[in-house]
């Protein structure tokens, strides 16, 4: 790799070195310390996780001490953080460097330690040992989306790639943790994703998307659907050799599909008489998780249902169309045999 002398880079750094944030951290290149900021710093804001990597360093100032330290101990000093599985990989990688004998100084060795992925590992290698890497964030994807006008989807594998690809490339082999450091702030005070101030912007003249007015629209990202967890009872209610199904409105999963009961349909003393069979049969659907609990209800009589609910021969829903979940839940062993009640 060859030092990059880009326009790019040198304005990049040039600005860093004006205007980067002071954090204790970067006053060190223990990669103790260093690594401790980055795990903490995780899903964690700057003004939150400084207090608490000051708290860390006082108590257990190198990592033997937190090797030591109980798991009870270490999430008690995390309490406030949250995701609670950052401070349980802490102390497990803790205990892996106190039994490595030294901190790791490779990437590939560094990505061993527990919690910690691609872009960690490029961030402590190259701030602790100068290693000539890109840690590619939020921050570089929306920093060189703007300034080279690239509109490629960034949760993409084509996306990922590509910006992996662009910030190696401008990568400077002999500073890669003031270029790390600078995309970081620079994407985190300068270009921010709402209402930069580009008029300030050092990289205002030759920023494509400042020239092409398209600063608003970049980064892309594919909009993601939020996958949600849903939890259905469904009724088996059968009487005399027969079932009640219904055929599904609009506005919910299965238009037009037919499915037994569900709870909202049935009374409490009909419900109170139901026999469960099955229990969280997990149904994935495109956005969302179904798990259903399958009863068995068997009546002498038919109970009271909504109107739209018809009675039909259990051999005959065969000829109904059914969600895939009922074709789950009924040929269960579990469902016994059906026969008059009269």
């Amino acid at each position: 790799m060859k030092q990059n002398n880009s326009l790019f880079v040198q304005t990049l750094l040039a600005w860093f070195h004006m205007n980067g944030r002071d954090l204790p951290w970067r006053h060190t290149q223990d990669p103790y310390a260093i690594w401790l900021s980055e795990i903490i710093l995780q899903q964690t804001r700057i003004a939150q996780g400084m207090e608490y990597w000051l708290r860390f360093m006082q108590k257990w100032s190198c990592v033997d001490d937190l090797a030591a330290a109980t798991e009870d101990e270490v999430m008690r000093m995390w309490q406030g953080l949250g995701y609670y599985s950052r401070a349980r990989n802490l102390h497990t990688a803790a205990q892996q460097i106190v039994a490595l004998g030294r901190f790791p100084d490779t990437l590939d060795a560094i990505r061993q330690l527990k919690g910690v992925g691609d872009y960690t590992a490029a961030a402590i290698g190259s701030f602790a040992f100068g290693i000539p890497a890109a840690a590619v964030d939020g921050n570089f994807y929306r920093v060189l989306a703007r300034y080279f006008g690239i509109d490629t989807p960034i949760n993409t594998t084509e996306g990922r790639k590509l910006f992996a690809s662009l910030a190696e490339a401008h990568l400077p082999e002999y500073e890669a943790g003031d270029y790390n450091q600078a995309m970081m702030d620079f994407g985190a005070t300068q270009c921010v994703p709402k209402s930069p101030a580009c008029e300030l912007c050092p990289l205002e003249e030759t920023c494509v998307a400042r020239r092409e007015d398209s600063v608003d629209r970049l980064p892309v990202k594919l909009k993601t659907v939020k996958v949600v967890t849903r939890r259905l009872s469904l009724y088996y209610i059968r009487c005399n050799g027969r079932i009640a199904i219904h055929k599904r409105g609009s506005g919910d999963i299965w238009q037009g599909l037919w499915t037994v009961p569900e709870a909202e349909h049935l009374s409490s003393d009909l419900k109170a008489t139901a026999l469960l069979l099955q229990k969280d049969v997990k149904h994935v659907l495109t956005h969302r998780i179904l798990l259903a609990d399958f009863y068995l209800i068997e009546r002498p009589s038919r109970p009271s249902l909504p109107p739209d609910f018809i009675w039909i021969k259990e051999e005959e829903i065969e000829n109904y169309a059914i969600p895939r979940l009922m074709e789950k839940l009924l040929p269960t062993p579990a469902l016994p045999k059906g026969g008059s009640l009269e």
